[in-house]
């Protein structure tokens, strides 16, 4: 499988260092904006850099891009690589609002090529086991889920950054960057959601967007949900997402389920050890594991022809949730999610 890589930035050594752990994978050629940056990673991967975004899709043979470039490029990337038949894996969020995605949906299946996601989190041990026993109906009726990301970034973060914090390249703040994986968890183990109604304020940092967010999701079934988003709670805490079915809770802080309360006592086990390196105050993925997954399993899909763990459409719904989050913001009232 030939790789090349788009972006030259901290997520982008993080998917090279994953593609280069997989056995028959041969990263081809990396392209960034600045050929320094492109160089730089370009040469731990073996590979050709580029600052030409034609002349990088053009060189041959690629069979697979893995896009971690700013968010507010990821569809407009990925739509030029389906135009040379090229599949794509795309860091979160797939892009920043629900229209892009859909022309990226509409090319993918024009040309034939696949689309996924990076929401690793949906390949961790503890949290597909507890994806798996909701969608079983283990937990009973769905009834409340709670995510909170309590997060804290310093000045820096945003500061030494041409894109972070912007609403043309990150679409938003602390709920689309930070928030998005937990967003997609809610929904992927509740199900759709049909409406939101929600705030978001800049406290801490001297950003455009939002660095700490709050809002209530009403689900298709009928459970509620609250979703809490910031980097500017110091020092920053692990994530946590709280489960409430008829029949009991269950309780995943970090990676790790902490809690299995159920009516008949035949919850899952409790692993701490899955744990892993918390992301509450650094952007920096020390553990390229989870994103090894993510490309193992896209590299299956297109082999085999079946869907990715998150394709295009599944990665469409969180941002669809995001959108709707920041209407009602900005409105002061409930709104629709566009599903």
């Amino acid at each position: 499988m030939n790789i090349g890589i788009i972006g030259a930035g901290n997520i982008s050594d993080t998917h090279v260092r994953a593609a280069l752990a997989i056995p028959g994978v041969r990263l081809r050629a990396v392209f960034a904006p600045s050929l320094v940056k492109a160089s730089a990673l370009a040469s731990r991967a073996g590979a050709l850099p580029f600052d030409d975004f034609e002349r990088f899709l053009s060189h041959g043979p690629l069979d697979l891009v893995l896009i971690g470039s700013p968010s507010g490029r990821h569809a407009e990337q990925a739509i030029a690589a389906a135009g040379h038949g090229i599949h794509a894996l795309v860091e979160k969020p797939l892009d920043v609002s629900v229209a892009r995605i859909d022309a990226l949906i509409a090319a993918a299946e024009r040309h034939k090529v696949q689309v996924g996601i990076f929401f690793q989190d949906r390949l961790k041990p503890a949290i597909a086991r507890v994806q798996q026993m909701v969608a079983a109906g283990g937990l009973g009726r769905p009834v409340l889920i709670a995510g909170r990301v309590k997060w804290h970034r310093t000045p820096e973060y945003y500061g030494g950054s041409r894109w972070r914090g912007t609403l043309a390249l990150d679409g938003g703040g602390a709920l689309i960057n930070q928030g998005i994986h937990t967003v997609d968890l809610m929904q992927w183990m509740f199900g759709p959601v049909s409406s939101v109604a929600a705030a978001v304020a800049t406290r801490v940092h001297d950003i455009e967007v939002e660095d700490t967010a709050a809002a209530v999701l009403t689900f298709a079934s009928g459970a509620l949900g609250v979703i809490e988003a910031a980097t500017s709670v110091f020092p920053g805490y692990a994530r946590r997402l709280e489960l409430t079915g008829s029949e009991g809770t269950m309780i995943i802080e970090q990676d790790s389920l902490v809690a299995a309360n159920l009516r008949d006592g035949a919850g899952p086990a409790i692993d701490i050890a899955d744990g892993g390196s918390s992301p509450a105050a650094t952007a920096t993925v020390s553990d390229a594991t989870p994103h090894q997954r993510v490309i193992e399993d896209f590299i299956d899909a297109v082999r085999t022809g079946r869907a990715p763990a998150c394709d295009a459409r599944e990665g469409r719904r969180s941002v669809a949730i995001v959108e709707a989050v920041y209407r009602s913001a900005r409105e002061g009232r409930t709104v629709p999610v566009d599903v």
